[in-house]
């Protein structure tokens, strides 16, 4: 993937980008960056797949610095960015996790740029955020003095190897996405964003969900302990959309599972080119 980078309202914003076709715009969540899409990507076909990067996470962190980095805010940035980039006529957007909830709120707001939607392990509803999360935040100043090599086990053992069924994959994630992390200060940057994450983002679109009129494909690890399936097959259910279960799949599934990923984007690009 190629990464690319452009001025949108004063924020410089980032993201990866390989082939060409119908535009697929990839979300990530936390604590990751447009790399968690790296083996789906390789995988999608006849298509411009863009990893869009959040605004406070990955290569972008110091960006996020003094910008408001609230999911819904992310939202906004994106539909900036979609249309900075040309992407005006929309495109098949695909969340993880807070970027599924970031896609989410996109379709409600800006319904003309999104073309259809890939929904994997997504925050949604009240499911998030997750106990180790609140926890975080509850002792928020102690993280932020964690000396990066305490704060970098802590991050690996709570969250990269609960949220991964293939050990493999869990070590390479994590050295696709803690350098970030250690490169601008691990502590305050983990808390800042954090301290970000205010479920009334998607509790306050929850409404609007069932009225989408977009076509959808639902991915779900079923052994997820951070985003559970109860709520995957209810945002299936409200969004008239199909769910493929993957049985033992954890939270990172773009990452241990990216074929399932692949499979839902490229039959929902079929779908989306036949209708056109």
């Amino acid at each position: 993937m190629e990464p690319r980078s452009v001025e949108v309202n004063g924020i410089h914003m980032r993201w990866e980008e390989k082939g060409e076709g119908q535009p697929v715009v990839f979300v990530h969540g936390i604590p990751t960056s447009p790399r968690l899409w790296r083996h789906v990507i390789s995988r999608v076909s006849s298509a411009r797949s863009m990893a869009w990067e959040m605004v406070g996470y990955g290569a972008s962190i110091e960006e996020g610095e003094g910008h408001d980095i609230l999911v819904a805010k992310q939202a906004e940035y994106l539909a900036s960015w979609m249309r900075t980039v040309g992407l005006d006529e929309g495109a098949v957007i695909v969340g993880h996790d807070l970027g599924g909830g970031v896609a989410q709120i996109l379709a409600v707001h800006n319904p003309e740029l999104v073309r259809g939607l890939v929904l994997t392990n997504a925050i949604c509803y009240d499911s998030w955020p997750i106990p180790s999360v609140k926890a975080m935040r509850a002792v928020g100043a102690a993280v932020e003095r964690l000396p990066d090599t305490l704060l970098r086990y802590n991050l690996y053992v709570g969250l990269f190897l609960r949220g991964h069924d293939d050990l493999a994959r869990a070590k390479e994630s994590f050295g696709e996405h803690w350098p970030y992390y250690q490169r601008a200060g691990a502590g305050a940057t983990l808390m800042r964003q954090v301290r970000s994450l205010d479920v009334q983002d998607t509790l306050t679109i929850a409404d609007r969900i069932p009225a989408l009129n977009v076509p959808a494909r639902l991915v779900w690890g079923a052994a997820d302990r951070f985003q559970k399936i109860g709520y995957g097959y209810r945002l299936a259910y409200e969004l008239g959309a199909s769910m493929e279960r993957i049985e033992g799949g954890k939270h990172f599934v773009p990452e241990d599972h990216p074929k399932p990923v692949a499979r839902a984007v490229n039959e929902l690009l079929e779908q989306t080119t036949s209708s056109v």
